[in-house]
């Protein structure tokens, strides 16, 4: 974290959980965000990334209820804002991009209705001086044709210019902090790099923080000045770089990714799968959560729970025997 600098966003000890508690998702997550800073959040799918990232928009589908906790944007407890004024704050100051755009933008809308409402409702413009800002934002993420594409609906795009439109939307009105949940999902690799890339030089200049979600750690290469490792519902490492990666889990994760296309196949590491599945929902967990996976692990690793201890001013680690 940032010396002397107050975070835009801070979480402190979120709980979220399904069936009135039986089935944690997550379970006492605390980390900040900076001004104008990117961090990423990478994990398995399961990890409870997605619902850490709707819990901050207040955004969670039904069934899940938030045990304990706060969400703290601009020295603003989002857990216990009235409803209206979150969604205001929500709308103006924070937007998000989602990991499927066909389903994120309406089938039955043109995707110029859908960019230039945003104008309209958010900042009351008329539809001539929504309908310019509009084109002029869909000039910006990139979009060949924008009056073509302001008159089409969502189904003619392609995903990578689907997913365009999404980060449009979500940027339309220079928000303070931006979520991207898995953006790159289903995209190939070419795309995948210019959307991150897209995401990178608009944030960038409109100075705003932005929570890249992935399980990926390879996407964040260049992008995130930090990086959150998530494991069933807990941050289990904090670390500036991927040469810096102290958590087996971590270790793992960075391990078990295939190498570069362009990379020489004689030079090329065998992948190492991490062994073993993620806990689910139900299980019981007592110490460390991925203790059974790992090959460091000890007796006391299953029977106490491991503190997120610092390394460094820079680093933190969820456990006792860091590599």
């Amino acid at each position: 974290m940032t010396q002397n600098i107050s975070p835009i966003l801070e979480v402190k000890d979120l709980a979220v959980s399904f069936g009135r508690g039986a089935f944690p998702a997550v379970r006492g997550l605390d980390f900040t965000l900076d001004p104008g800073e990117v961090v990423g959040l990478v994990g398995e799918s399961g990890s409870g990334k997605s619902i850490t990232a709707y819990s901050i928009l207040g955004l969670l589908p039904h069934g899940a209820v938030l045990e304990r906790g706060t969400v703290t944007f601009k020295n603003q407890d989002l857990t216990r804002m009235a409803e209206p004024k979150r969604r205001e704050l929500c709308g103006r100051h924070m937007g998000m991009i989602f990991q499927e755009p066909l389903t994120a933008l309406n089938p039955v809308f043109t995707v110029g209705e859908q960019v230039s409402e945003i104008f309209r409702y958010r900042l009351g413009l008329n539809r001539r001086e929504a309908k310019k800002r509009s084109l002029k934002l869909l000039a910006e993420v990139g979009l060949p044709n924008p009056e073509s594409a302001f008159k089409s609906y969502p189904h003619r795009f392609s995903g990578g210019m689907r997913q365009r439109v999404v980060t449009a939307m979500a940027l339309a009105l220079s928000p303070e902090l931006v979520i991207a949940d898995e953006p790159t999902t289903a995209l190939d690799p070419t795309i995948a790099t210019q959307i991150i890339s897209l995401i990178r030089d608009l944030a960038a200049q409109s100075q705003a923080s932005v929570l890249f979600i992935t399980h990926n750690l390879r996407l964040l290469i260049g992008l995130a000045k930090r990086i959150l490792v998530m494991y069933h519902g807990l941050v289990v490492e904090e670390t500036p770089g991927f040469d810096q990666l102290k958590h087996p889990y971590s270790r793992g994760l960075w391990q078990a990714l295939p190498p570069e296309p362009e990379q020489n196949q004689k030079a090329a590491r065998r992948l190492q799968p991490i062994p073993g599945s993620a806990p689910g929902p139900g299980d019981k967990i007592i110490g460390c959560a991925f203790a059974p996976r790992c090959s460091a692990a000890e007796d006391v690793c299953f029977k106490e729970d491991i503190p997120l201890t610092e390394l460094s001013p820079t680093q933190r680690v969820r456990c006792l025997f860091p590599c």
